[in-house]
Formats: structure tokens, C-alpha cells, sequence
């Protein structure tokens, strides 16, 4: 038998966070850190007034994200987040705003702290890959 083959799949992070009750909680979280916290008004200006379609939309996203259930691709497709995100100038700011919320939420959801960090890093890696300002222009768009 081949020990590769036998070794147990490990929880996916959507398992280990608590399934999507705790997808749902981690949005929530994020958003409400989203409207209260100061350094963060510049990323909520970029967000609708109405967050009720923004926070289902991500908790979709989310599910599937973290090896969850297909919620996102079969309604809207393809995530391609930096063509979905192009239009908002996303500069280091805007980055560490929004990491700073979802850390947050991170904290106040996510009980397991090795799971908490290998999410951090991984929601880091996608902030940074969001950005499309540089400090040298002031942006990247037309």
C-alpha cells in the first residue's frame, strides 16, 4: 500500500474555521471593523452604502476560498479578483486597512491560533496581490 496514498486528507480551513456559520461570522466581522475602525474609512468609501450583497458575496467566495463548498464560481464565475477590484485605487494603505480588519475578525472568530496565522498569510498574499497603486503614481487608473 502506498503511505502517501493512505494518508488522511487534513481538514480543509473551511472545516477548521467551523463551516460556513463561521465563514459568515468571520464577514460579518470584518465588515463591522470595516465601518468602525478610522483607518479603515478610505476601503469602506470604495464599498456600497449597503453591505447586505458585498458580505454575502464574500462569504461565498470565502467558503470556496478555504476548500468550503463551490458557493462563488457557479454564481459569478471565475473570481479574478484584480480585474473584479481594478476600478478602486488599491495602494499599501488600502492593503494594510483592509489586512487590519480582517485580522480583526480574525481574532474575534477564529479561536485555533495556528489556523489564525496560516490564514492571516494566506489573506495577506491576496491583499498584496490586490494592490494597483504604486507610491510613486498616484494611480493606476485612466
Amino acid at each position: 500500500m502506498d503511505p502517501v496514498a493512505a494518508a488522511p486528507t487534513p481538514p480543509s480551513h473551511f472545516i477548521r474555521l467551523g463551516g460556513q456559520e463561521a465563514v459568515a461570522r468571520l464577514v460579518d466581522a470584518f465588515y463591522d471593523a470595516m465601518e468602525t475602525l478610522p483607518q479603515a474609512a478610505t476601503i469602506r468609501a470604495m464599498h456600497e452604502a449597503d453591505l447586505t450583497q458585498t458580505r454575502a458575496i464574500l462569504a461565498k467566495y470565502f467558503s470556496e476560498w478555504m476548500g468550503g463548498p463551490r458557493l462563488f464560481t457557479p454564481e459569478r464565475g471565475a473570481p479574478m479578483l484584480r480585474r473584479r477590484h481594478q476600478r478602486f485605487a488599491i495602494d499599501d494603505a488600502a492593503r494594510d486597512a483592509w489586512m487590519q480588519c480582517m485580522r480583526r475578525a480574525l481574532v474575534q472568530v477564529c479561536a485555533d491560533e495556528e489556523l489564525r496565522v496560516e490564514l492571516d498569510a494566506a489573506l495577506w498574499k491576496v491583499a498584496d496581490f490586490m494592490r494597483n497603486t504604486t507610491p510613486d503614481s498616484p494611480s493606476s487608473h485612466p
